[in-house]
């Protein structure tokens, strides 16, 4: 069918389908024909979800979170509960242990992890959206018989790009990987690399063909046992204790060629594609943040009284949390855009990256903002704002800086206007 034809048609049933609203009976089957469930409409799983990671991060995180800042580390139990949950898994298929969800579902878990401890929903992000998303999208079927069970039940895996000399500049990575024989010999060292300490697993880049540039960068699947793999000791941080962040160093370590993901030369395409779930990801763990001051910080304004009325009924008070809240919503509906987009498999990479951009930015304002509305208590360590602060801070950096991200964006918006 032509296209004039096919506008005609389209023209004439929406013609004809304007007509029936005249009718009163016909009413709300044409709202329907119409109507679009908005962003932040959960479906009733959906809704169940949230609410059993909100009671479980209530009650089992939010008590223990200072526990894990100055131990500086998740107890691997309770790990092992996220697993039994399935929320380390969310997007792995039954067939593989997992539950078989959406990224959509695993932004709500994100989400409502970051409300309490930012570190242990940024370490749940990095599963559930670099690793699994690698292991889904990329693992051959060999692949995944052999570690997608292990990484949706019980294995903890990580994903290692950065380098001292390749940060937003990722691609300019130093790691190599050699042909010998039936397997690759990679060396090389990664930073800043989270879940290194605790993972099983490791998707590494390496350059496998160096006079290809960036077209020769290669991901490996590495047991992190293999002989030649160390972890060095965690960074020191601001934030996010709980969360590691540690030195990889490869030294002539051994990879059979069958650990190759999607085929020589494929790991720009492979790391690229990652960054842009992961940032969906980040813009959920920073919207948890944000939410997590607001339900602190507000309560505490309706109670607190000075000069003989509560601080939440001083209208400079309201207006600067009504800002807040305006610009907490709209986060959110940045980010359940990107994941719903992602899910119905659109074009997302341009939204991923203003819902990051947005999110981070905006969790690090909430938090300055959360401090001041409450005065000395939020200098202290007895309120978990100053935490959530020190927490948000690294989602301005990490997967793309703000600046990295307003230059995606810019180049989206370059091509819309060409």
């Amino acid at each position: 069918m032509t296209s004039h034809l096919v506008s005609r048609r389209l023209a004439s049933g929406l013609f004809r389908q304007s007509r029936r609203l005249s009718h009163p009976g016909k009413m709300v089957r044409q709202q329907r024909l119409f109507s679009a469930a908005p962003l932040t409409q959960l479906s009733e799983d959906e809704q169940m979800l949230k609410d059993a990671v909100a009671r479980y991060s209530k009650d089992k995180i939010a008590p223990r979170t200072r526990e894990f800042e100055r131990n500086e580390m998740v107890p691997m139990d309770l790990i092992q509960e996220l697993f039994d949950q399935g929320w380390m898994s969310v997007r792995s298929p039954l067939e593989y242990g997992g539950p078989g969800g959406s990224l959509f579902n695993a932004t709500l878990v994100i989400e409502e992890l970051g409300k309490h401890d930012p570190g242990i929903s940024g370490m749940l992000d990095v599963q559930n959206t670099l690793v699994l998303g690698i292991a889904l999208d990329y693992f051959n079927e060999e692949q995944k018989k052999k570690y997608l069970t292990k990484l949706s039940t019980s294995t903890v895996g990580c994903f290692c790009l950065s380098e001292q000399g390749s940060g937003s500049d990722a691609f300019a990575m130093q790691t190599r990987a050699v042909r010998d024989g039936n397997d690759y010999v990679i060396n090389g060292t990664k930073l800043w690399i989270t879940n290194a300490d605790i993972a099983g697993l490791m998707f590494v880049m390496a350059n496998a063909a160096p006079d290809q540039g960036y077209k020769g960068i290669t991901c490996f699947i590495v047991d992190a046992s293999t002989p030649g793999v160390t972890v060095s000791q965690r960074e020191k941080k601001l934030g996010q204790h709980a969360a590691a962040n540690c030195p990889v160093i490869f030294e002539d370590v051994r990879v059979p060629a069958s650990n190759v993901i999607g085929g020589i030369g494929l790991g720009y395409k492979i790391a690229a594609s990652m960054l842009n779930e992961g940032r969906i990801g980040i813009g959920a763990q920073m919207l948890g943040a944000s939410q997590g001051v607001m339900d602190y910080v507000v309560p505490y304004t309706m109670e607190r009284k000075q000069f003989g009325k509560r601080l939440f009924d001083f209208q400079a008070m309201q207006h600067q949390i009504a800002e807040a809240c305006t610009k907490i919503e709209a986060a959110r509906l940045l980010v359940y855009n990107a994941a719903r987009l992602k899910d119905s498999n659109k074009p997302y990479a341009k939204e991923a990256a203003i819902a990051k951009y947005y999110s981070t930015e905006l969790a690090v304002q909430v938090g300055l903002s959360g401090i001041k509305w409450l005065g000395a208590l939020g200098y202290m360590k007895d309120a978990p704002v100053e935490k959530l602060l020190r927490d948000s801070i690294p989602g301005v950096i990490y997967e793309g800086t703000s600046n990295i991200m307003l230059n995606t964006i810019a180049k989206f918006v370059q091509d819309e206007y060409k």
